[in-house]
C-alpha cells in the first residue's frame, strides 16, 4: 500500500539527514508540497478556523490586510472551513464575508449573540443566511447602571431580528439602516447586544470602570478604540463556535482561531483548553498576546495570510 508519506519520501530526505539543494529544485519542492496541500486526493484532515474581523482581516481603515483574500482561498483547496467570529452585527459581516470571497455554512456575529447560517446562493453577496440561533436579554439594568457613571455616552442595541437602535450619531460606527431612538425605546425589548461609546474616555477607562462598578448578568468586553460591547450572560464568541463546531462534526482538537482584541479571549481558552490553537495578532494588547498560545504578524504585516498559506 502507497501512503501519502511513502510519496512525500519519494521527494523528500529521510528524517535527520540534511541535503542541500540548488534554489530551483527547492522551489520544486515546495510548490509540490503546496500542490499536495491543496489535492484532494491526498488527505488532509479539515480545521474549523474562525476569523476576527477589526483588527485581524481588516485595518483601521477598513482595508484588507495584505494577502489575506488569496490565503483564505488556499486555505478553501487545502479541504479547511474558514469562518468569521465577530463582534459585527450581522449587517456589517456579510460585506466582509464578500470582499473575502467567503460563504461558510456559518457566521458567528454580535460576540456570539448570534450566529447566521447559509440557507442558498453560492457565495459573497448572492448568498442567503438566515438568523439560525440567537441569543437576547433585557438591557435595562446595565444601560440604567452605565448611564450613571457614563452621563455623556452613546447607546446602541441590536435587537433580535437584526435592527439597530441608537441615541446618538458614534464616530466610527456604521449605523446605515439603524434608527435613532431615546432611552425608553431602546432598552423596551429584549436585545442581543449592547455597545457603548464615550468620546472622553479610553479603553483603559472603561476596564477600570467596569472593574469598579460591576456588570451582573451580562458578559462584556472592552474594544481597543474604547467601548463596551454587552452580551447576554454566559455568552461570547466561544459559546457560538462550540455550537457550530458541534453541527460541522469537527473535533475540537481540530479548531483554530485567530484575533487580536479582549473579545476575542474567551475563544482563545476554549481552543486551548480542547487541544485547538489559538494565534493572536502581533499589535493585540498585552493580556490579549499572553492568552494565546501563539502570536503571529500584525494585521499591517498580513499575519492571517502568514498562517493560512502554511496549512
Amino acid at each position: 500500500m502507497t501512503t501519502d508519506r511513502a510519496r512525500g519520501d519519494e521527494r523528500l530526505p529521510p528524517t535527520g539527514s540534511v541535503k542541500v539543494v540548488g534554489p530551483r529544485k527547492a522551489a520544486r519542492l515546495v510548490e509540490r508540497v503546496a500542490e499536495d496541500a491543496e489535492n484532494p486526493a491526498v488527505s488532509t484532515e479539515r480545521l474549523l478556523i474562525a476569523l476576527d474581523v477589526d483588527g485581524t482581516v481588516l485595518l483601521e481603515d477598513e482595508t484588507l490586510s495584505p494577502g489575506v483574500v488569496d490565503a483564505v482561498a488556499h486555505a478553501h483547496r487545502a479541504g479547511h472551513e474558514v469562518m468569521l467570529a465577530t463582534g459585527r452585527s450581522w449587517e456589517g459581516t456579510r460585506g466582509i464575508q464578500h470582499v473575502l470571497e467567503l460563504a461558510p455554512e456559518y457566521a458567528v456575529c454580535s460576540n456570539g449573540a448570534v450566529i447566521m447560517r447559509r440557507v442558498g446562493g453560492p457565495f459573497g453577496d448572492d448568498s442567503v443566511y438566515e438568523r439560525f440561533h440567537v441569543e437576547t436579554f433585557d438591557p435595562t439594568e446595565v444601560v440604567t447602571l452605565l448611564r450613571e457613571h457614563l452621563p455623556e455616552a452613546r447607546y446602541m442595541v441590536e435587537l433580535a431580528d437584526g435592527r439597530r437602535l441608537y441615541t446618538e450619531h458614534m464616530d466610527d460606527w456604521n449605523l446605515a439602516h439603524a434608527q435613532r431612538v431615546g432611552f425608553d425605546e431602546l432598552v423596551a425589548q429584549p436585545v442581543c447586544r449592547v455597545v457603548v461609546v464615550s468620546p472622553d474616555d479610553t479603553d483603559a477607562d472603561f476596564v477600570e470602570l467596569v472593574s469598579r462598578i460591576g456588570l451582573n448578568k451580562v458578559s462584556y468586553a472592552v474594544g481597543w478604540s474604547a467601548w463596551l460591547d454587552i452580551a447576554p450572560q454566559g455568552v461570547d464568541k466561544s459559546t457560538a463556535l462550540e455550537k457550530v463546531r458541534t453541527w460541522l462534526g469537527v473535533e475540537p482538537e481540530r479548531v483554530l482561531v485567530m484575533g487580536d482584541g479582549r473579545n476575542d479571549l474567551g475563544m482563545f481558552r476554549w481552543a486551548r483548553e480542547h487541544g485547538g490553537r489559538a494565534i493572536a495578532m502581533g499589535q493585540g494588547p498585552d493580556e490579549v498576546r499572553a492568552e494565546a498560545g501563539e502570536i503571529t504578524a500584525s494585521v499591517h504585516a498580513g499575519g492571517v495570510a502568514d498562517v493560512l498559506r502554511r496549512l
